[in-house]
Order: C-alpha cells, then sequence, then structure tokens
C-alpha cells in the first residue's frame, strides 16, 4: 500500500462519512420543523415523574438523532433552574434510549443491497413532495427529513465502498486480530479506543456508522464491535460536558450524571459480559440464522449477522441499563454531588454576566435552539425589570453612599444588558444560519428586535439614573407634586413592563397585545397631561427652568421606555399598531 492509496482511501472515507452527517443533520432538521413549537417545549416541562423524564429523553433524542444535543439542552435547563438534577437523569437515560435508532436504520435500510433498493424512490419522492408542497412547509419539512434519509443511506454505502478488502492488506488484518486475541483485555483496549475516537469525532452516531460497516466487511469480530460501542457511550458524554464547563454548579451535575450513568452501564455488561453476548447471538440466530461469531467465510456465516447483533446489543445495553439505574437516581445524585462541590458566589448572581439557557458549545439544533434562546430573552426581561425597580431607591437615598451604592447596581445591569444583547444576537445570527422552518425564521426576526428594544430599555433607565445624579449634584429639589406625577408615571411603566414580560413567556401568538396597547395608552395620555401643565407652570414661574428641564427629561423617558416596551409586545405577537 503506497502513500498515494492510503490518501485516496482517507478522501473517500472522510467524503463518505461527510455526506453520511449532513444526511443526518437534513433528517434532524426536517423532523424539528415538522414538530414546531411542541418538541422545543417538550424538554421544558419534565416533571419529577421518571418514567415522564425517561420517555420524554427518548422521544426528543429520537427526533433529532443526537442524545448529546439533548443532553446539552438538559444541561442548560438544570443549570437556570428550569429542571431538577433528578428530572434531568431520567431524561438522559431516556435519550440514551432514543439514539439507538440510528443504528437500527443504518442496519435494516443502510447496510448491503437495502440501501441502493430504497435510496432512489426514497429520494423521488422526497423531491416531489418539497416542490409539490412548496408553499407548505409541513409537506416540504417531511421531504428534506426524506431526503436526509437517502442521504444517510447513500452515505454508508459509499463508506462500504471507502473501506479497502483487508485480504489485501494481510499485515493490517494481523494487526487486528493482534489485538483482539487477549480476552478481556482486548475488550477493555477496545472500549477505550471507542471512547478516545468518539471524543474526538464528538458524534456517536457518525461512530457507530463505522463500527457497522467494520462490522459488515469482516475487520473486526462481535466482541470488539460491542466493545467499540460501549466505548462510544462513554465518549458521546464528552460533548455535555464541555458545555458544562461554563455552566453553574448544577449544569455541571447533569453533564456528570451523563457521564455516570453510561460508565455505570458499561461495568454493569462487563460484569455479565459472556451471559448478555451469548443472549444476543442467540436472539441474532433465531432472526437471520446465523450467528455473529461466526468466522468470515465459514459455513453458515453472513455479514448482516454481526452489524444486526450490534443493534440488537446497542437497545439492549441502553434499555436494560435504564430499567436497572432508574431505581437508582438518588443514589446517581449523591455520586455527582460528590463528584461536583458546590461553590460560594459572593456576589450577586443577577449582577454577574453569564447566559443561562445558550451554551458556548453551539448544537446546531435549529429548532430547538429557539427554546435555550426565549429562556434567554426571559431572563433578559426579569433583569431589565430588576434594573427598573432600582430608580424609586435613587430617589429615596439618605445619603451619598446609598445613592452611590444604587447608582453602581444599575450601570452593573446597563454593561450586563449590551452584553445580552450581543451575545443573544450572535447566537440567534448562528441559529439562522441552519435550515430553520418560515416559522422558526419568523420567530428569530421577532427575538432580534426584541433583544434590541430590551436593551434600549437598560440604555433609558441608565439615563434616568445619569439625570438623577446630575439632579442631586446640582442640588435641584421638585415639590411633592412633581415627584408624585414620576411616581405616578412610572407606576405605569411598572405596569407595561409586566405586560411586557408576561407576553415574553409562553407562546408569542398568544401574547396580550391589547393589555400592552392600553398600557401604552395610559402612559401618553398621561405624558401630555403632565406636558401640558408643564408648560403652564413655566409660564406661571411655579418653578424655575433647571427644574422644569430635569422634571421634562425624566417624564420623557418614561415615555421612550414605554415606546421600547410595546415594541417588545408588538414584536412577539408579531403586529404592528396603524
Amino acid at each position: 500500500m503506497n502513500i498515494l492509496n492510503i490518501l485516496c482511501i482517507i478522501i473517500n472515507f472522510a467524503g463518505a462519512l461527510a455526506i453520511f452527517l449532513f444526511g443526518m443533520k437534513l433528517m434532524s432538521e426536517g423532523l424539528q420543523k415538522v414538530a414546531g413549537n411542541k418538541m422545543r417545549s417538550t424538554l421544558g416541562k419534565v416533571t419529577e415523574s421518571k418514567w415522564r423524564g425517561i420517555l420524554t429523553g427518548a422521544i426528543v433524542t429520537t427526533a433529532i438523532q443526537s442524545s448529546s444535543a439533548t443532553t446539552v439542552m438538559v444541561v442548560s435547563f438544570v443549570n437556570a433552574g428550569l429542571l431538577s438534577l433528578t428530572g434531568a437523569i431520567s431524561v438522559i437515560m431516556g435519550a440514551n434510549i432514543g439514539t439507538t435508532i440510528t443504528a437500527w436504520i443504518i442496519t435494516l435500510f443502510g447496510l448491503g443491497e437495502s440501501a441502493k433498493v430504497f435510496s432512489l424512490p426514497l429520494f423521488l419522492g422526497a423531491l416531489a413532495l418539497v416542490f409539490i408542497f412548496s408553499q407548505k412547509s409541513k409537506f416540504k419539512a417531511l421531504g428534506e427529513f426524506i431526503i436526509g434519509l437517502t442521504l444517510l443511506l447513500l452515505g454508508m454505502g459509499l463508506l462500504q465502498q471507502a473501506m479497502p478488502n483487508l485480504e489485501e492488506y494481510p499485515k493490517f488484518l494481523e494487526f487486528l486480530g493482534s489485538l483482539s486475541d487477549h480476552g478481556f483485555a482486548s475488550i477493555l483496549l477496545f472500549i477505550t479506543i471507542g471512547t478516545i475516537l468518539t471524543c474526538l469525532v464528538q458524534a456517536s452516531a457518525a461512530m457507530m456508522a463505522i463500527t457497522l460497516v467494520m462490522c459488515y466487511k469482516g475487520w473486526i469480530g462481535f466482541d470488539v464491535a460491542v466493545a467499540l460501542v460501549m466505548g462510544q457511550n462513554i465518549g458521546t458524554t464528552i460533548t455535555a460536558n464541555l458545555a458544562a464547563m461554563v455552566a453553574n454548579t448544577n449544569g455541571k451535575k447533569a453533564a456528570r450524571a451523563h457521564l455516570t450513568f453510561n460508565v455505570i452501564g458499561v461495568i454493569i455488561t462487563l460484569i455479565v459480559f459472556r451471559p448478555v453476548m451469548n443472549l444476543i447471538a442467540d436472539i441474532t440466530t433465531g432472526v437471520v440464522g446465523s450467528n455473529p461469531y461466526t468466522a468470515v467465510g465459514a459455513a453458515g456465516y453472513s455479514p448482516e449477522a454481526i452489524p444486526l447483533a450490534l443493534a440488537f446489543f446497542h437497545t439492549f445495553f441502553n434499555v436494560i441499563n435504564t430499567l436497572i439505574l432508574m431505581w437508582f437516581i438518588p443514589q446517581i445524585v449523591k455520586i455527582v454531588n460528590w463528584m461536583v462541590k458546590a461553590f460560594k458566589e459572593d456576589a450577586d448572581e443577577d449582577e454577574i454576566f453569564k447566559l443561562k439557557y445558550i451554551s458556548n458549545h453551539w448544537m446546531n439544533t435549529s429548532e430547538l435552539d429557539l427554546e435555550a434562546a426565549q429562556k434567554e430573552i426571559e431572563d433578559f426581561s426579569k433583569r431589565v425589570i430588576r434594573m427598573y425597580n432600582f430608580l424609586p431607591a435613587l430617589r429615596t437615598a439618605k445619603n451619598e453612599d446609598e445613592f452611590e451604592k444604587t447608582l453602581k447596581h444599575i450601570e452593573k445591569y446597563e454593561v450586563i444588558t449590551d452584553r445580552m444583547e450581543l451575545e443573544i444576537a450572535k447566537y440567534l445570527t448562528h441559529v439562522s444560519e441552519g435550515n430553520l422552518s418560515e416559522e422558526g425564521s419568523q420567530k428569530v426576526g421577532a427575538m432580534l428586535r426584541i433583544i434590541d428594544n430590551l436593551e434600549s430599555i437598560g440604555d433609558a433607565i441608565y439615563q434616568m439614573a445619569l439625570i438623577r445624579k446630575n439632579k442631586r449634584e446640582d442640588a435641584v429639589h421638585f415639590s411633592q407634586d412633581l415627584n408624585d406625577n414620576l411616581n405616578h408615571i412610572s407606576q405605569l411603566v411598572e405596569k407595561a413592563l409586566s405586560v411586557m414580560d408576561q407576553n415574553l413567556h409562553g407562546d408569542y401568538s398568544k401574547a396580550d397585545i391589547e393589555a400592552a396597547y392600553q398600557a401604552e395608552d395610559d402612559i401618553n395620555e398621561y405624558r401630555d397631561l403632565l406636558r401640558t401643565r408643564h408648560l403652564q407652570s413655566l409660564k406661571a414661574g411655579i418653578y424655575d427652568y433647571a427644574i422644569g428641564s430635569t422634571y421634562s427629561g425624566l417624564y420623557a423617558l418614561y415615555e421612550k421606555l414605554a415606546d421600547y416596551v410595546i415594541n417588545i409586545s408588538e414584536a412577539a405577537a408579531g403586529t404592528k399598531r396603524k
């Protein structure tokens, strides 16, 4: 084998793997579009029921074809306090079951002649759906899903072709054989190899595809293939643990729970390794009439036997381990509590810039990413309202230290609002580059408008704080009547902010836009009244220009802030007042 041959094998193999992974991506995005809002919010509604959590994890992972993506979202929800650690562990267990569907798709349709038989009809049918129903997003998304499945099958076929015939390379075959001839030590070795390779690739589905093709080609035996699969189950946890590096203590615990569950599952399987292997072999023999331990070329050998047995094992491994370990979730919680020690945060958590739901380790799950973005926007709204609630303390501050302390709180929040807008916008831009549904694209546009106006609210609040600071430094004093007027418009704006916050929770299409418009009308009417009285007071000489300028500047900023508030509700509802 010369360098040119090796280079050609690597290029063909990489190209086939790229087509396979792209097919999986299209499948995932197509299913997400079909599912719509329901699947985006499924993970956030998990209760403490073990069975509900397991079912949720299995369904979501089956849809998006990535246990890593599901687990990363679980880490985000735990990090934000939306999901308990106990609930998260049950979802992770379900995710491990959901990911087994990949092996079955490949085994049943992607190996042998099946891929050729199914690929062309599937592809033509999918094209028909995409073009005929181009205006109907659900049918179009279904077509994209089928195209993804077709590309997955095509990628599997190309992977098989890219694998060289090892009979032409006896030395390499001898090397593989030497690694496999050390009994239980070989099993541990290939578990390690499977773990390392999956950590590097960060796609257990891709490693499963490679393992199945190696089995089909006769490169590796059943025991070695099973060891690689167990290693893949450990290696796939690296994604969530990387995402948890920037999470809080609970987020880290959720990621460690994924690792702990998979490692314990491997240990349990190793303890009963030979009986389990014999059981899988008997089941496979009963289905295809060939034992997966039959040597290549020997009587009764079938190339389908090992891939089928491997799919049986993958499902058996995850289902049985879940059924066993689901009763020991409290013990797993104790283990991860020991692994991740809680740390004390001295500062007010709300005054530390930290995205709670959006992970730096983006998973490209398109539609599902919007759920994390919406939760982050809800937190953005909460921070802005808390920033607004500091304003009254500037007026009632008893001394300079109390005033400066409150002002510093507002300054911190102003910096945070700037950074939150930047980071969420960057994330939404990344999401929009994916294959979103029409509904998803519209929601991204609405969210970008929302965060822009939330940041503007933060700027308006900061400007009010600076006016209060200048008023204090210049010894400008308001009468009780002026203070009462500002207090009243402040309360009207507070009500508008509350309506805005409610409209940002849940389904945007159900936003109460009428309540938002009523709140805005109340503010505009009162602002007009204040403006009329202000002009009359200036003419009558009731107060001087310095007081009048400061006073009018404040009530004008309240009204301006209210404009940003109504913009947010309009963006959520998808409406614009004429």
